[in-house]
Protein backbone atom coordinates (compact mmCIF):
# COMPACT_ATOMS: atom_id res chain seq x y z
CA UNK A 1 0.00 0.00 0.00
CA UNK A 2 1.25 3.48 -0.83
CA UNK A 3 0.92 6.06 2.00
CA UNK A 4 3.07 9.13 1.23
CA UNK A 5 0.95 11.58 3.25
CA UNK A 6 0.79 9.36 6.33
CA UNK A 7 4.52 8.68 6.07
CA UNK A 8 5.30 12.40 5.75
CA UNK A 9 3.14 13.16 8.79
CA UNK A 10 4.95 10.46 10.79
CA UNK A 11 8.46 11.60 9.89
CA UNK A 12 7.50 15.24 10.48
CA UNK A 13 6.03 14.40 13.90
CA UNK A 14 9.17 12.42 14.77
CA UNK A 15 11.47 15.19 13.52
CA UNK A 16 9.62 17.80 15.58
CA UNK A 17 9.92 15.70 18.74
CA UNK A 18 13.65 15.16 18.17
CA UNK A 19 14.06 18.88 17.54
CA UNK A 20 12.32 19.75 20.82
CA UNK A 21 14.45 17.25 22.74
CA UNK A 22 17.69 18.39 21.08
CA UNK A 23 16.82 22.01 21.88
CA UNK A 24 16.39 21.04 25.57
CA UNK A 25 19.97 19.75 25.43
CA UNK A 26 21.32 22.78 23.60
CA UNK A 27 21.85 20.97 20.28
CA UNK A 28 20.05 23.47 18.03
CA UNK A 29 21.67 22.68 14.68
CA UNK A 30 21.25 18.93 15.16
CA UNK A 31 17.63 19.43 16.16
CA UNK A 32 16.93 21.42 13.02
CA UNK A 33 18.76 19.08 10.64
CA UNK A 34 17.84 15.72 12.21
CA UNK A 35 16.98 12.97 9.69
CA UNK A 36 16.72 15.21 6.63
CA UNK A 37 17.81 12.22 4.53
CA UNK A 38 14.34 10.76 5.13
CA UNK A 39 13.16 13.19 2.46
CA UNK A 40 15.54 11.72 -0.15
CA UNK A 41 13.83 9.53 -2.78
CA UNK A 42 15.34 6.22 -1.66
CA UNK A 43 14.22 6.73 1.94
CA UNK A 44 10.93 8.54 1.36
CA UNK A 45 9.52 6.26 -1.35
CA UNK A 46 10.43 3.13 0.64
CA UNK A 47 8.84 4.64 3.74
CA UNK A 48 5.65 5.49 1.86
CA UNK A 49 5.46 2.05 0.26
CA UNK A 50 6.06 0.09 3.48
CA UNK A 51 4.28 2.47 5.89
CA UNK A 52 2.41 0.80 8.79
CA UNK A 53 2.18 3.56 11.38
CA UNK A 54 3.16 1.39 14.35
CA UNK A 55 6.82 0.75 13.55
CA UNK A 56 9.54 1.75 11.16
CA UNK A 57 8.71 0.91 7.53
CA UNK A 58 12.27 -0.40 7.28
CA UNK A 59 11.16 -3.58 9.07
CA UNK A 60 8.40 -4.20 6.53
CA UNK A 61 10.83 -3.63 3.64
CA UNK A 62 13.25 -6.12 5.22
CA UNK A 63 10.48 -8.72 5.42
CA UNK A 64 9.42 -8.08 1.83
CA UNK A 65 12.79 -7.97 0.05
CA UNK A 66 15.36 -9.19 2.58
CA UNK A 67 16.99 -5.83 3.32
CA UNK A 68 16.05 -2.20 3.71
CA UNK A 69 17.51 0.12 1.08
CA UNK A 70 16.11 3.04 3.07
CA UNK A 71 17.99 1.97 6.22
CA UNK A 72 21.23 1.30 4.37
CA UNK A 73 21.02 4.82 2.95
CA UNK A 74 19.90 6.40 6.24
CA UNK A 75 22.50 4.92 8.59
CA UNK A 76 25.33 5.96 6.31
CA UNK A 77 24.31 9.62 6.40
CA UNK A 78 23.20 10.20 9.98
CA UNK A 79 25.88 10.24 12.67
CA UNK A 80 23.39 9.77 15.49
CA UNK A 81 23.03 6.07 14.57
CA UNK A 82 25.53 3.70 16.15
CA UNK A 83 25.66 1.82 12.84
CA UNK A 84 27.29 4.87 11.24
CA UNK A 85 30.24 4.31 13.58
CA UNK A 86 30.98 0.67 12.66
CA UNK A 87 34.42 0.23 11.13
CA UNK A 88 37.34 -2.18 11.10
CA UNK A 89 39.17 -2.27 14.41
CA UNK A 90 42.93 -2.29 14.79
CA UNK A 91 42.76 -5.65 16.54
CA UNK A 92 43.95 -9.05 15.37
CA UNK A 93 42.41 -9.86 11.98
CA UNK A 94 40.80 -6.40 11.82
CA UNK A 95 37.30 -7.45 12.91
CA UNK A 96 34.41 -5.01 12.65
CA UNK A 97 33.57 -3.05 15.78
CA UNK A 98 31.81 -0.01 17.11
CA UNK A 99 33.86 3.18 17.27
CA UNK A 100 33.38 5.66 20.10
CA UNK A 101 30.66 8.15 19.16
CA UNK A 102 31.19 11.85 19.80
CA UNK A 103 28.95 12.90 22.69
CA UNK A 104 26.77 15.26 20.65
CA UNK A 105 25.74 12.40 18.33
CA UNK A 106 25.14 10.07 21.27
CA UNK A 107 22.84 12.71 22.77
CA UNK A 108 21.01 13.08 19.46
CA UNK A 109 20.61 9.27 19.45
CA UNK A 110 19.00 9.44 22.90
CA UNK A 111 16.64 12.17 21.68
CA UNK A 112 15.90 10.09 18.57
CA UNK A 113 15.05 6.98 20.60
CA UNK A 114 12.73 8.94 22.87
CA UNK A 115 10.99 10.52 19.87
CA UNK A 116 10.68 7.19 18.04
CA UNK A 117 9.10 5.59 21.10
CA UNK A 118 6.68 8.50 21.47
CA UNK A 119 5.84 8.40 17.76
CA UNK A 120 5.15 4.67 17.55
CA UNK A 121 3.72 4.12 21.06
CA UNK A 122 1.49 7.20 20.95
CA UNK A 123 -0.71 7.63 24.01
CA UNK A 124 0.72 4.39 25.45
CA UNK A 125 4.23 5.89 25.69
CA UNK A 126 6.06 5.55 28.99
CA UNK A 127 9.51 6.93 29.84
CA UNK A 128 10.69 3.33 30.23
CA UNK A 129 9.91 2.47 26.57
CA UNK A 130 13.23 3.65 25.06
CA UNK A 131 15.17 1.73 27.72
CA UNK A 132 13.07 -1.40 27.18
CA UNK A 133 13.69 -1.16 23.42
CA UNK A 134 17.42 -0.77 24.08
CA UNK A 135 17.47 -3.84 26.33
CA UNK A 136 15.51 -5.88 23.79
CA UNK A 137 18.09 -5.30 21.03
CA UNK A 138 21.23 -5.02 23.13
CA UNK A 139 22.62 -8.45 22.27
CA UNK A 140 23.16 -7.64 18.61
CA UNK A 141 24.62 -4.13 18.84
CA UNK A 142 28.11 -3.42 17.54
CA UNK A 143 28.81 -0.45 19.77
CA UNK A 144 31.84 0.94 21.56
CA UNK A 145 31.73 0.04 25.28
CA UNK A 146 31.93 3.69 26.42
CA UNK A 147 29.18 4.72 24.01
CA UNK A 148 27.06 1.80 25.17
CA UNK A 149 27.56 2.68 28.84
CA UNK A 150 26.50 6.31 28.30
CA UNK A 151 23.52 5.31 26.16
CA UNK A 152 22.36 2.87 28.81
CA UNK A 153 22.91 5.42 31.60
CA UNK A 154 20.79 8.05 29.82
CA UNK A 155 17.98 5.64 28.93
CA UNK A 156 17.94 4.10 32.41
CA UNK A 157 17.85 7.60 33.94
CA UNK A 158 14.92 8.45 31.68
CA UNK A 159 13.08 5.30 32.78
CA UNK A 160 13.74 5.86 36.48
CA UNK A 161 13.80 9.65 36.85
CA UNK A 162 11.99 11.11 33.82
CA UNK A 163 12.77 13.52 31.02
CA UNK A 164 13.51 16.65 33.05
CA UNK A 165 16.27 14.98 35.07
CA UNK A 166 17.67 13.21 31.99
CA UNK A 167 17.84 16.33 29.82
CA UNK A 168 19.34 18.32 32.70
CA UNK A 169 22.05 15.67 33.15
CA UNK A 170 22.75 15.64 29.41
CA UNK A 171 22.96 19.42 29.10
CA UNK A 172 24.87 20.17 32.29
CA UNK A 173 27.07 17.08 32.58
CA UNK A 174 27.54 15.21 29.30
CA UNK A 175 27.72 18.14 26.91
CA UNK A 176 29.88 20.28 29.22
CA UNK A 177 32.82 17.83 29.09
Amino acid sequence: MWHPVKHLKTITHHHNLVMIHCFKCGLYFQGLTHDLSKLSPVEFFSGAKYFQGTQSPNNAQRKAVGYSSAWLHHKGRNKHHMEYWIDYTLGEGAPMGGMKMPTKYLVEMVCDRIAASKTYRGKDYKDSDPYDYYLHGRGHYLIHPETDALLEKCLRMLAEEGEAKTFSYIKHELLKK
